[in-house]
């Protein structure tokens, strides 16, 4: 039975918490990021996690074999390159030793819910990233924190990824076992699914006190994998399991050292990445998920992390209106959207309560939902006020919509300036005044440059 270790690795920009006062221009992104934070978090957890468990797996990879699959966010990579580029050698020397690394969306971002466009070129953003700075070009692929229906697998099979990887949910499985390889619905795709109990076993229950298996060690875990009935168990945790989120007083570097050489063992087991996993089985059956009960790895196995109040609805609603104009105007301020596109942002304006809301106050920079929420806002204005500032004709001329924002009338649908062109003398004639309006208030044309393309065959 293959075992596939699954380690997901990012690091959000964060914004300031005082981003509430008024600038009398845009602010620029030294304002709007709190650069000072995510410098002291990522030196710690490079300190704890990416440098110390990296070295430990290397060791261990030199000694028995060891291998797994990376996922890390083009965000992340970005920091390693500033701050931290001796892991990116560690990361080459796994990636020469038979380690994977997926792809993923570039900004750990929500992409695929604004534009099918953006989400493809964020994930081709991460694995040219990944084989520039690590030397590996990823064939495997997840969407962010295992985000997951039918329609995102089949993307992603046609970008050419051979293997995606998602939660192993129960009411998509059923009576079935996450530990095969199964199909995407719709097109030829291998799923994996990850194994929830053994992998929380690790990532959340290692530490827990009040846990009937606490302490849990490398020879009992390796021997529950053992007994595991499958093909393949998928393993999936963030890699800050490693030092931070379970400090190294719990005996969390031990537990990583000793368990590649227990695995090793056990002659039936044999460690995989997720491509190889993917290529040896034979998928035992399809893994239906419609878009309408996406799935993820968080919370409720849903989208109700990030997704799952008003704030955060109304939130992604106001970045995914400002899209079409970001990607017209491309450079700087399609670069801010993308950042502010991040999931975490909407992470962290979770209102949830019991163990659920702790996890979240848990990677919350500012202590409440309800701030995180008017911070993002704040965040987004000065978006805004980015677009404003830069806004020309020219970018007009590449604005397309795709929304509520088209014009309709008589059964014709525009939805840009060069549909508008090629529209019908009379259709323009009849609506002229409400043309004008579109053009000024949607396009953000002043009223000469608006009169101009209505009259353009009168």
């Amino acid at each position: 039975m293959d075992i596939v270790f699954f380690f997901e690795l990012h690091q959000p920009l964060r914004l300031r918490p005082d981003l509430h006062r008024v600038f009398p221009r845009a602010p620029s992104s030294e304002e709007i990021f709190y650069a000072e934070l995510d410098a002291q978090i990522f030196s710690r957890v490079t300190d704890r996690v990416y440098r110390k468990a990296t070295k430990i797996i290397l060791e261990a990879a030199r000694e028995t074999g060891f291998k797994a699959t990376f996922s890390i966010s083009g965000l992340a990579l970005e920091q390693f390159q500033k701050r931290a580029p001796d892991v990116l050698d560690l990361f080459r020397e796994l990636a020469s030793r038979g380690f994977e690394f997926a792809a993923q969306t570039y900004y750990h971002s929500l992409a695929w819910f604004v534009d099918e466009r953006e989400f493809e070129e964020q994930v081709e953003l991460q694995a040219k990233a990944v084989e520039e700075l690590i030397g590996y070009r990823p064939t495997a692929a997840e969407n962010t924190e295992f985000i997951y229906n039918n329609d995102i697998a089949c993307k992603l099979g046609q970008m050419g990824f051979k293997a995606v990887v998602t939660e192993g949910v129960d009411w998509v499985l059923g009576w079935r076992s996450p530990n095969y390889v199964y199909r995407a619905w719709g097109c030829d795709v291998r799923v994996l699914a990850r194994n929830y109990r053994l992998s929380d076993d690790i990532g959340f229950r290692f530490g827990a006190r009040w846990w009937d298996q606490w302490p849990l060690t490398a020879d009992k875990y390796a021997s529950w994998l053992d007994a595991t009935p499958g093909d393949l168990v998928l393993i999936a945790v963030d890699y800050e399991t490693f030092g931070e989120h379970h400090w190294p007083e719990s005996g969390i570097y031990e537990f990583l050292r000793w368990l590649p050489r227990e695995i090793a063992k056990r002659p039936r087991l044999r460690l995989a990445t997720v491509s190889e996993a993917a290529s040896e089985h034979a998928p035992r059956d399809v893994y239906d998920v419609p878009p309408w009960a996406t799935i993820s790895w968080a919370d409720e196995r849903d989208l109700s992390a990030w997704l799952g109040n008003e704030m955060q609805r109304n939130a992604f609603a106001v970045l995914k209106w400002l899209y079409p104009y970001a990607r017209a105007l491309g450079g700087d301020v399609l670069k801010l959207w993308r950042l502010l596109s991040t999931s975490d942002h909407f992470y962290y304006q979770a209102t949830k309560t019991g163990p659920t809301g702790e996890v979240h106050s848990y990677f919350s920079p500012y202590g409440s939902a309800y701030k995180a929420h008017d911070i993002y806002m704040n965040a987004l204005a000065a978006l805004l006020m980015h677009i404003r500032e830069v806004w020309s004709e020219e970018a007009a001329e590449r604005l397309v919509l795709n929304d509520e924002r088209c014009f309709f009338a008589e059964g014709v649908k525009l939805c840009s300036l060069a549909e508008l062109r090629t529209a019908d003398r009379g259709f323009k004639e009849r609506h002229r005044d409400d043309l004008r309006k579109w053009l000024m208030d949607v396009f953000l044309l002043g009223p000469e440059k608006a009169e101009e393309i209505l009259g353009a065959h009168r």
